[in-house]
């Protein structure tokens, strides 16, 4: 009898132990702090139009996680599917474009195009697939030279550009609303010891790259087509910035678009998460804090920024036409 009952307790002893041994390198939570996995992010990817990914820049598990995310969409929507990304410039979608079609080598787009120090790390592998598959890859961010000038004099100095370069931004005036979180903490991050007015165009700095990138987003969706755009997460947390563009594009028209935001973080331990995460996006990835970095964080100097007035500028353009099929070419690089 006491052998039957070893031979019994044989098996739960060593899941007990091989439990104890696995170190896993992330755990997925719903938005109100449920366990929940990748299958289910999965489900509800499939079931949305645009998909905000929001990384960590320089976590690997994120970029992981990407390409996985990305493949396993592909596998489900072909040619539906389309990239987007921060790390590429509106002015670099040509050489993407070049790139993806195959008509120019590897090193010349590498050397040509504006890439980020960790690209061949953690994009390379997107873009890669991205052009073995065939998939539509769109840069949506904000060339650095205009970012900047808005660092420098606020919106106002977007003025200057040429009406040939305004079609890599976002439409002027744009629109922006002071009291939001997201911007109201940046203000609040960089304000101690700063001038008040370069506070506030930091501020106004991240709301033009938001803007930017909801707006390219929003010109290369069309119904049936499903948007996965890679950003950090401060551009998409609490269901702000980036979004909070798309949704001002989308209440001037009748379409019904479904956007799932996907956030991540650290903690020290990953077993449940933080009450300060909660609500942060619809799924939020959760990994442990002393995980490997790919480079080192790029410091706060280095954020574009937004306005502190209380102020709103109203579009100028009227809504536009709810897109065909296949949405916007980019291939002229606007």
């Amino acid at each position: 009898m006491k052998i039957k009952l070893l031979l019994l307790l044989l098996p739960f002893c060593l899941f007990l132990e091989n439990g104890r041994a696995e170190l896993p390198a992330y755990h997925i939570f719903t938005s109100k702090g449920k366990s929940t996995d990748y299958e289910d992010l999965l489900k509800a990817s499939k079931k949305s139009e645009i998909i905000l990914f929001g990384e960590s820049h320089n976590n690997p598990i994120c970029h992981w996680l990407e390409l996985r995310l990305a493949k396993d969409l592909y596998a489900a929507k072909k040619d539906r599917l389309v990239l987007g990304a921060e790390m590429f410039e509106r002015d670099n979608q040509l050489l993407l474009n070049e790139y993806l079609s195959k008509m120019i080598r590897k090193k010349d787009f590498e050397a040509e195009a504006k890439l980020w120090p960790n690209y061949k790390t953690d994009y390379a592998p997107i873009t890669d697939f991205a052009r073995e598959k065939n998939i539509k890859f769109i840069a949506t961010d904000i060339p650095r030279r205009y970012a900047a000038i808005v660092n420098m004099k606020g919106f106002s100095g977007l003025d200057s550009i040429n009406s040939a370069e305004r079609g890599l931004i976002a439409p002027l005036p744009i629109k922006y609303n002071p009291e939001l979180k997201c911007y109201k903490d940046i203000m609040s991050m960089i304000g101690d010891g700063m001038p008040a007015h370069m506070s506030e165009n930091i501020a106004k700095a991240q709301a033009i790259k938001d803007a930017t990138m909801g707006h390219f987003i929003m010109k290369n969706w069309a119904d049936s087509i499903v948007i996965l755009h890679f950003n950090g997460s401060y551009h998409s947390d609490d269901h702000l910035g980036i979004e909070w563009y798309l949704q001002e594009q989308i209440k001037k028209t009748d379409w019904v678009v479904r956007i799932l935001t996907i956030t991540t973080v650290e903690q020290d331990t990953i077993d449940n998460l933080d009450k300060e995460y909660l609500g942060k996006a619809d799924f939020i990835i959760c990994i442990p804090s002393d995980m490997t970095k790919t480079q080192p964080p790029e410091p706060v100097s280095a954020m574009p920024a937004m306005p502190a007035t209380s102020t709103e500028a109203k579009p100028s353009e009227k809504p536009a036409e709810k897109p065909a099929n296949g949405g916007d070419d980019d291939d002229d690089d606007d």
